[in-house]
């Protein structure tokens, strides 16, 4: 049958839209309703039953209307309670509990449903009645622990401690939660069953094996007096658990519970039990408990064990994040190694060692290097096991790449191993190997000290000649070659090393090689090859430090006239620095010149010297960018010579100047002052002709008359140019 569709109920209009004349507000149509609510409504009236009869006309109206509210919602659970509760009221037991018994055959897991029925039973004495309905609800639910409770509970009232029991039996075949299996053993201990409450807690702790539930029944025997009891609860909670599942919680239970015993070495072997034994990220309870009783209980030496113990973790945990912070691995191994234990110590100094760096450039192994050498060394000096200390160096020499980069470092430490082994030819082969592999300077060097220190020369002799070989344009290698030849007494055999060095193409620093040269033959006093050398460098360099060098040796040589050949040097050396491009290099020569002739001349000589020397001027130029533009102006130092200043002028303008010259000496009998004006400079000028030329030809001793009219011609020449 088809249903109608529901018509919309009808809205009615208003007619009239108009606004009333007393408008009300939806606050003062709230508060009338409040206010309506607060008065007094009158009860319903009391009806008075005064028969038997007019009682069951009102039972059955009561019963028709709670059997019809059942028959409309026979689910609602509230409706069964309410008509057995009413039933219950009116002393009808037995149709109170035939309303239950209908209820549970509509739902008979509805928990409520059967804690009221109980309940009522146990209301009305009806003992039995309770028992059967507990038993039946315990069996079709055993894991509602409220019908496990209130049963237990129900008989313990009743003084049945048999029964009682029996039941917590019956639950604890269901293995239930920690809280059943506590109420069961508080049970006991009310009525002092110390062993049943043992037996309880052996098998709570296996049916839940938490270190709480381990420590709760430690407790229980160390409150009751049983400390031996206690101890073996702990231990074999540690034994249960093993070594890969320990729980730090654990510990610190049994460590406080043998402080409280005051045994105090007992709780510090826990502790370093523990601390040894599990993963360091669980133990930072355990280290602050461990912290705290050696500050309370122990010595200097134990908290010192503390303290490592937690740089210990600090360390392990460094190296779990980044295991190639070689810092952090020394500065963990040799903590280690203040403890002296040494099986600990090789461990940690292999798990370093396996952290090879993952990128084979050198800058990456540095460090990485020396945790190699360090375990050498404490193999070889703490634990005297010479040949593990070999093996190391051996496996460190093969894990090195050796063709893309070497370490000179540990070849030499490997062959003074050897060579403290007294095993010389081992030392030699090593060294060999490592110049036939991976030739460096380093290499030689070293190879080289260990063969002089044995005086095998003719050796040495060989390795400078393979160096050679290998990097003729290092100057260090030669001097020292030399210098090996001059120190056994091997003069031209030395010379010859040094020619052979000079004559190279290309040298890293010849400067040196020159100077050790020059230095070695004035050790000889050979001093025309002295000269020799000087005159030869000088064809290769004008530098201005070799034209002091050699004027000052020179005038150390012990002949006579030394500073004239000195003076003669200066003289030479301003006449190739005339034409340089630096004038500082001349500058400095002139400095170097006027100091030798202060101490050595005599005022002649020096005042020449100091007519050479230039004035300072300050001009400026515009710098030039990267891009070739223009850019700012800068202010710079630069140095007039005389002589440059004289040289400047072509022939014929010198020549119309002497003339001008001597039109003005007619006129007047004295040589005027000639000035310049040039870049905004005034300056004035007056040149000594004699200063270009050597001692031979300008005779220092003669009278200022001669000198002034030899030199009246430059001075001249320079102010024409002025004009």
């Amino acid at each position: 049958m088809t249903s109608k569709p529901q018509k919309m109920p009808k809205v009615a209009k208003v007619k009239d839209k108009s606004p009333a004349e007393l408008q009300i507000t939806a606050e003062q149509l709230l508060r009338e309703a409040k206010e309506r609510e607060l008065e007094i409504v009158p009860p319903p009236p009391r009806q008075k039953i005064s028969d038997p009869e007019e009682l069951q006309e009102y039972r059955l109206k009561k019963r028709k209307a709670f059997e019809d509210n059942i028959r409309k919602n026979r689910g609602n659970i509230s409706n069964w309670i309410k008509y057995a509760k009413w039933e219950e009221e009116q002393q009808e037991i037995r149709r109170s509990r035939s309303v239950y018994e209908r209820a549970l055959d509509v739902d008979h897991r509805n928990i409520t449903l059967w804690l009221k029925y109980a309940e009522m039973e146990m209301r009305n004495r009806q003992v039995n009645h309770a028992r059967n309905v507990w038993d039946r609800a315990v069996t079709i639910l055993p894991r509602a622990n409220q019908f496990w409770y209130k049963f237990t509970y129900m008989e313990e009232m009743l003084k049945n401690i048999a029964g009682g029991r029996q039941i917590f039996e019956r639950w604890m075949e269901w293995e239930p939660d920690e809280q059943a299996w506590l109420t069961y053993i508080k049970f006991e201990l009310r009525y002092k069953e110390l062993d049943r409450a043992r037996t309880i807690y052996e098998r709570f702790v296996y049916v839940h094996p938490e270190p709480k539930n381990w420590i709760k029944y430690a407790h229980f025997e160390e409150n009751h007096g049983y400390i031996q009891s206690a101890r073996r609860v702990y231990e074999r909670a540690i034994q249960f658990y093993g070594d890969d599942h320990f729980d730090e919680n654990l510990f610190i239970a049994f460590a406080k519970f043998e402080e409280g015993q005051k045994e105090h070495d007992r709780a510090r072997a826990i502790y370093r039990y523990a601390l040894d034994h599990m993963p360091k990220e669980k133990c930072l309870t355990l280290y602050n408990e461990y912290t705290r009783h050696e500050k309370k209980y122990g010595d200097k030496s134990s908290i010192d064990d503390v303290i490592s113990s937690k740089r210990k973790f600090q360390y392990e945990e460094a190296v779990k994040v980044n295991p190639h912070d070689y810092d952090t691995w020394f500065d963990y191994v040799r903590m280690l190694e203040a403890d002296g234990n040494v099986d600990l110590i090789r461990e940690t100094y292999e798990r370093a060692i396996a952290c090879v760096p993952p990128i084979k450039e050198k800058r990456h192994w540095r460090r990485y290097i020396y945790l190699w050498i360090y375990y050498a060394v404490f193999e070889e000096l703490s634990t005297k096991d010479m040949e593990r200390a070999r093996q190391v160096y051996q496996m460190c020499i093969r894990l090195i790449p050796h063709k893309i980069f070497t370490f000179a470092e540990i070849w030499l430490l490997y062959a003074k191993f050897e060579i403290r082994q007294k095993d010389l030819a081992a030392a030699r082969k090593a060294l060999g190997q490592a110049l036939g592999m991976c030739p460096k300077h380093k290499l030689f060097r070293g190879y080289i000290d260990l063969e002089i220190k044995l005086r095998e020369f003719d050796r040495c002799r060989k390795l400078y000649e393979k160096w050679a070989e290998f990097d003729p344009e290092n100057c260090k290698m030669w001097i020292q070659f030399s210098t090996l030849e001059a120190m056994l007494n091997d003069d031209q055999r030395a010379r010859g090393i040094y020619e052979l060095a000079i004559a190279q193409p290309r040298l890293d620093m010849p400067e040196y090689l020159w100077k050790s040269y020059i230095d070695f033959e004035v050790e000889q006093e050979e001093w025309d090859n002295v000269r020799n050398l000087y005159e030869r460098l000088l064809e290769r360099t004008h530098h201005v430090k070799v034209w002091i060098s050699y004027a000052k040796c020179e005038h150390s040589m012990p002949v006579e006239d030394n500073v004239v050949h000195a003076r003669a040097v200066f003289q030479k050396a301003n006449r190739v620095l005339r034409s340089c491009q630096e004038k500082e290099q001349r500058l400095m020569l002139l400095e170097a010149w006027k100091e030798f002739e202060e101490e050595f001349g005599d005022d002649a000589s020096a005042g020449k010297v100091k007519q050479l020397m230039p004035r300072k001027v300050t001009r400026r130029r515009q710098v030039t960018t990267e891009d070739g533009s223009q850019a700012r102006w800068e202010e710079y130092i630069d140095y007039i010579f005389p002589d440059d200043e004289a040289a400047k002028p072509s022939l014929l303008l010198l020549a119309k100047a002497k003339e001008w010259v001597k039109k003005q000496q007619e006129q007047s009998q004295e040589v005027p002052e000639v000035r310049e004006e040039k870049d905004g400079y005034e300056e004035s000028a007056v040149v000594d002709p004699n200063l270009d030329r050597d001692d031979s030809d300008v005779d220092v001793g003669s009278s200022s008359s001669e000198s002034s009219s030899e030199s009246e011609e430059e001075p001249q020449e320079k102010g024409i140019k002025g004009k």
